[in-house]
């Protein structure tokens, strides 16, 4: 073990060198070699749905996306059927690569005035955790959903954080994260996500910002950020960053200021033809924009 991880950390310093740092000016090299930064990585939806594991990991360590969270019924067909030697073997997988399995990225939601379908989407990401240790991740991604029009709003949003807890309690015997999206109808709302979490009290249980539309409504992108910043974890999902009118400069920007260094990850919308060379460009693009946090601190 301890040569696999001797091996990953090279392999990461390397990459990272070879692939990210070059890609931007002198003064982020300079920058980054004092401190470690924030950092892309990848969400297999929608650019990676269709590469087995190892194509995966060798596209990751191509365009230096060093960090890879896995979504439910991909190519790559790391789920619950796995058997005890076939999690060993994906974990192994990613041991010898530069490349962190940080988990997955289930659809698992908690807000259903149905409790048998709320107990189904409970259990079900309790097998998702005894993946995502199996196979040596940190985490999974849940999410709410919504807020049922039929059902008091206070109700379902703390049936959602009690459901948090559940599994966060559940989580913190296998050594994992509950990344919980900014996500669905309504609960998308800064507001609805803070009331959620400020019933929420399992720390392993964090908030995966997600860059939607309703971030910027008033009081505006800063004051909701840091409305809720306390409770960040390690993921951050944003789609392609010159695609659209979401103000990413401005957000990562925010996430330098609190000296975040974790992953933010490209969960991308669009089908470009050449996928690697895509990675690429939003690397390039994402330095830039790291860069210029930076140099504005």
């Amino acid at each position: 073990m301890e040569n696999n991880l001797s091996r990953r950390n090279f392999l990461q310093k390397s990459l990272a060198a070879g692939l990210g740092l070059s890609l931007i000016d002198p003064f982020a090299v300079f920058a980054a070699a004092k401190k470690p930064e924030m950092r892309l990585g990848l969400v297999t939806y929608l650019w990676a749905k269709d590469w087995d594991l190892p194509t995966l990991i060798s596209n990751c360590e191509k365009t230096g996306y060093l960090g890879v969270e896995l979504r439910c019924d991909h190519k790559h067909g790391v789920e619950t059927k796995l058997s005890a030697s076939e999690r060993a073997d994906v974990k192994k997988r990613f041991a010898d690569s530069p490349v962190d399995c940080l988990g997955y990225g289930a659809n698992f939601e908690y807000h259903s005035p149905d409790q048998a379908a709320l107990r189904k989407n409970i259990d079900q990401t309790k097998e998702y955790i005894r993946l995502c240790k199996d196979i040596g991740a940190s985490g999974i991604k849940v999410k709410p959903n919504d807020l049922p029009k039929e059902v008091q709003k206070e109700k379902t949003i703390a049936q959602i954080a009690a459901s948090l807890n559940e599994v966060g309690r559940f989580a913190k015997d296998y050594g994992q994260l509950i990344r919980v999206e900014v996500h669905g109808n309504l609960t998308q709302e800064i507001p609805n996500m803070k009331a959620i979490f400020e019933q929420v009290t399992e720390k392993n249980v964090k908030m995966c910002w997600n860059c939607n539309d309703q971030d910027l409504l008033p009081p505006g992108l800063e004051a909701n950020f840091n409305s809720v910043k306390k409770w960040f974890g390690d993921t951050v999902h944003v789609r392609e960053l010159n695609v659209g009118e979401y103000p990413y400069q401005q957000l990562l920007n925010l996430f330098t200021a609190i000296k975040y260094k974790d992953w933010i990850l490209l969960e991308a919308r669009t089908e470009p033809a050449d996928k690697i060379a895509a990675m690429n460009g939003q690397m390039k693009l994402f330095n830039e924009m790291v860069s210029k946090s930076l140099q504005s601190r």
